[in-house]
């Protein structure tokens, strides 16, 4: 399979953020290897990828944080590649909140707008309105210490719009947070982007997070773009081995007819559920983990043809660990 993606060219016309040909190398570390990439007006692109792959660093560069060592970067046309980061028009949320202590929440938010020379009553009138749209209306007064972590993030995301940025930049906004109020902060943010209409990049490592919020999905390995597409194509059809087996989980089994039939020559992938548990002609196997996950069950079985991970309908009488199943494709 080959990465597909539009190039820079391509989507010039209505992109807000451009990646032309962006390399970053730290020593003998090739950070970044050529990247190219367009973010359109309005999008929110999730940049995802394991640790190590790049993506906090073309997070960095867009930021004017780091400069790149070949490449170029552009914002709204204009070439920001050697533009300090205070002149960029970017707003950054951290992973870490990196709030001021000694600042209430409504004096975080207005922070930018001070350093602007912004008046003191517009401030507070921006303020006030950014904390009631993140649902801390009441909280204005409060410092850091005295608010949970979730409503120190959604500080910290009201002061990265207060300033009415071009792009907002989320790196790894969620992963400090408890699992509910990391869903709930996520479809926050998605209100909020579509709300206010502004071109997002949002890096993340975690698949489930990126296809939930995104409009597209760019998937990063060792510096290099393997698939920008939507949620829905990226997870159904990768374009290459490593998104097939990075977003998700998928099975490599041995077909034939469109069956799963040991000693085949030719293999598809199938994800967890695509695969049909306790089919009469199925494949024989037994189960070696069994994960409540809800509505469905995850199972692994092993076969002849290795491991393989199902989804089943949870339901009494699914086969339990040790117990024996049959397994094969759906369909």
């Amino acid at each position: 399979m080959t990465a597909v993606q539009k190039s820079p060219a391509e989507t010039a016309t209505d992109a807000a953020v451009e990646f032309r040909g962006v390399s970053r190398v730290f020593g003998e570390t090739r950070a970044l290897d050529g990247l190219d990439l367009a973010l359109r007006r309005g999008e929110l692109l999730a940049l995802l990828g394991p640790s190590g792959c790049g993506k906090t660093t073309a997070l960095r560069l867009l930021a004017g944080f780091d400069r790149p060592t070949s490449g170029e970067i552009r914002i709204d046309g204009r070439d920001v590649t050697g533009v300090p980061a205070s002149k960029r028009d970017t707003g950054m949320v951290f992973q870490a909140y990196s709030l001021f202590p000694t600042m209430t929440a409504a004096e975080n938010v207005a922070f930018g707008l001070r350093m602007r020379k912004v008046g003191g009553a517009e401030r507070g009138r921006r303020a006030a309105e950014l904390l009631e749209l993140v649902g801390l209306g009441d909280r204005g007064g409060s410092y850091p210490h005295e608010l949970s972590g979730g409503q120190q993030q959604r500080v910290a995301l009201a002061r990265a719009l207060a300033v009415r940025p071009s792009v907002l930049l989320l790196d790894e906004p969620l992963s400090a947070l408890d699992a509910r109020v990391r869903v709930q902060l996520r479809d926050e943010i998605r209100r909020l982007q579509l709300a206010e209409g502004i071109t997002t990049l949002f890096v993340t490592h975690d698949q489930s997070e990126a296809l939930a919020v995104a409009d597209r999905v760019a998937v990063l390995n060792a510096g290099r773009m393997e698939q920008v597409d939507v949620p829905q194509e990226v997870y159904a059809r990768p374009a290459t081995p490593f998104v097939a087996e990075f977003v998700g989980v998928m099975n490599t089994v041995p077909v034939s007819g469109g069956r799963i039939t040991p000693g085949a020559a030719e293999t598809t992938q199938v994800r967890p559920e695509a695969l049909l548990v306790g089919a009469p002609d199925g494949l024989a196997g037994t189960v070696l983990t069994s994960t409540f996950l809800g509505p469905v069950t995850r199972l692994v079985i092993r076969t002849e043809v290795g491991e393989l991970t199902a989804d089943a309908v949870t339901r009494p009488g699914l086969p339990a660990i040790g117990e024996h199943t049959t397994v094969q494709i759906s369909g």
